[in-house]
């Protein structure tokens, strides 16, 4: 995932800021409610996951399925699938896993929200045979996709099936910058029951806005391929402690890196803190041949 690289991580300061007041308002409502957990990658292809799976592997989710509990399902961006596709995935895993699919980029990317009426219907039929598999599917909008269109995310929003659970991921700085749009925005995902994504990339800390709309985090890990990456993960499972005292009902944690490769020992430790410090047994990841951290 190269979106938010930087040259030189030592650069940056990884500190997490501040929760949004919203946050917490978000989460009152909910407590004492048990903790729905997530965790997986944005990919199960070898090429990109280099050294995860066993020598003499057949299938590739099968056996991620085997190591994780979910996947971001970035296949769906790029084309659209099929009911069939759809099946064949859903019955290569186990009863308790969860698929995330991210929304194909002609409604995103291509008609930019614009008369996708049909491909939204298209889409939805094909997850919608995920059924029981199916966690969230996310919108991810261009980084070029602006406040001024406000209108096209509205009325999408509004029209959205609201039998599917929908997070989106604003990218665009104009977004968190105005106080005032931010927080029309937050107002329009809270009313519509949208899970507003939160993304911790080197490049765009303030896409980091740690602003709930809904009682669940749905995170996107961004590892910088430095030692960094795990000290920023502690920090995770420490703010997150926090919101699943407040009431976090569902924690999506999805890892990626500028080199994929390393995103299975990424979350390999963060699922093993997870399990030390919150009781937790969720499977700890198994590294097939990567001996190293990088």
């Amino acid at each position: 995932m190269k979106f938010g690289q930087v040259e030189d991580p030592s650069q940056i300061d990884f500190t997490l800021p501040p929760d949004h007041p919203g946050t917490a308002e978000i989460l009152k409502d909910s407590r004492g409610k048990n903790l729905e957990i997530s965790v997986g990658c944005a990919k199960w292809n070898k090429t990109d996951l280099k050294g995860f799976y066993p020598r003499g592997t057949k299938d590739e989710l099968t056996y991620y399925a085997t190591q994780f509990n979910s996947i971001e399902l970035n296949a769906t961006f790029y084309g659209m699938p099929s009911p069939e596709q759809v099946l064949t995935w859903k019955e290569k895993t186990p009863s308790d896993f969860k698929f995330f699919p991210k929304i194909t980029n002609t409604v995103s990317h291509f008609r930019r929200l614009q008369n996708v009426t049909d491909p939204v219907t298209q889409f939805a039929s094909a997850v919608m045979n995920f059924e029981e598999k199916l966690g969230m599917v996310f919108l991810q909008l261009h980084d070029n996709f602006k406040p001024k269109d406000s209108d096209r995310l509205e009325k999408f929003v509004k029209e959205w099936p609201r039998e599917i659970p929908l997070a989106i991921e604003l990218r665009n700085n104009e977004w968190f910058s105005d106080e005032e749009i931010f927080e029309k925005t937050m107002q329009l995902f809270e009313k519509h029951n949208i899970t507003n994504i939160i993304v911790d990339t080197a490049g765009r800390r303030d896409m980091l806005h740690m602003r709930l709309t809904t009682p669940v985090a749905f995170v996107r890990y961004v590892g910088a391929n430095h030692e960094s990456d795990y000290q920023r993960l502690e920090d995770w499972l420490e703010r997150l402690s926090i919101w699943k005292e407040e009431g976090l009902e569902r924690l999506y944690f999805f890892v990626h890196q500028n080199v994929e490769k390393a995103s299975p020992l990424l979350s390999a430790h963060f699922v093993s803190e997870m399990n030390t410090r919150w009781g937790t047994a969720i499977h700890v990841p198994e590294m097939a041949e990567i001996k190293t951290k990088f």
